[in-house]
C-alpha cells in the first residue's frame, strides 16, 4: 500500500525484453539503501518486487500483465521514474490509499503553465469515467493528485511547484503516456451497489447473509 507521495525520482538504467516479460534496472540514489530483494516499490505508480540491488541501482521483473496495463514497457534508458516505498503505519498519510495496481494508461493532452504552477489535462479512458469525480483523488504515474476539472473524456489537475520539482511531471509533454489508478474506495462502492442490484434488495450483502443463515 502506498500514499502517492513521491519519495524519489530515479532513472532507468536499462529495460531488457525477455519474451513477453522484461527486466528493469533503475537507479534510485535516494532509496537504494532501503531496498532489499523481495521488497515492494512503486515505479510510476506500478507496484513491483525488487529482485536484486547493485549499489544505487535495483532490479525488478515485469510480468506480461504489467507490460500490457502500464507504461513501463515504453521506458528507455535515461527516462525519469517516480519512486515510492510502501506505507509504514507510523507515517502520516499525506495522499490517499494507492495500491500500485494500474487501471489504465492515459495520455497527456495539454499542459498550461500558470506562473510557477501548471494545469495538466489528461485523457480519461471510458472505463474509468465512473470512478473519477471533481475534487476526488487519482494517482497519475503514482502521484496522488486532486481532480480540479472533469469532462467526458478528460480530467485536469493543478500541479503545485513542489510536485513539479519533485516528480517526473516536470519532464512530461503532450502525447506522453501515464499510468492511472483510481481511488479504491470508488471500486468498492460500485461493487456494493452492483451486489445490491443483483440481490434485488436494498440491504444487499447484509440481508443475503442473514437470509442464508435462517434469520
Amino acid at each position: 500500500m502506498f500514499t502517492g507521495i513521491i519519495q524519489d525520482v530515479g532513472r532507468v538504467k536499462s529495460l531488457r525484453r525477455l519474451g513477453d516479460t522484461a527486466r528493469l534496472e533503475a537507479l534510485a540514489p535516494g532509496l537504494s539503501a532501503e531496498l532489499r530483494a523481495g521488497d515492494s516499490v512503486a515505479v510510476n505508480g506500478a507496484c513491483l518486487t525488487v529482485t536484486g540491488r547493485n549499489g544505487k541501482a535495483f532490479q525488478a521483473d515485469l510480468s506480461r500483465e504489467t507490460l500490457e496495463r502500464s507504461n513501463l514497457g515504453n521506458l528507455s534508458s535515461g527516462d525519469s521514474i517516480n519512486l515510492e516505498l510502501p506505507l509504514l503505519p507510523t507515517v502520516r498519510l499525506g495522499g490517499h490509499f494507492v495500491q500500485g495496481h494500474v487501471d489504465a494508461v492515459a495520455q497527456v493532452v495539454r499542459i498550461e503553465k500558470q506562473q510557477a504552477f501548471a494545469l495538466f489535462r489528461f485523457s480519461l479512458p471510458a472505463g474509468m469515467r465512473a470512478y473519477v469525480v471533481e475534487k476526488g483523488s487519482i494517482a497519475v504515474d503514482g502521484i496522488s493528485l486532486t481532480v480540479s476539472g472533469l469532462g467526458i473524456d478528460f480530467f485536469e489537475v493543478a500541479i503545485i511547484p513542489h510536485t513539479l520539482e519533485h516528480t517526473n511531471l516536470s519532464r512530461r509533454k503532450p502525447g506522453d503516456r501515464v499510468n492511472l489508478e483510481c481511488d479504491i474506495l470508488a471500486k468498492y462502492v460500485e461493487a456494493a451497489l452492483n451486489q445490491r442490484r443483483h440481490d434485488g434488495s436494498q440491504d444487499g450483502l447484509t440481508a443475503k447473509y442473514l437470509r442464508d443463515r435462517g434469520y
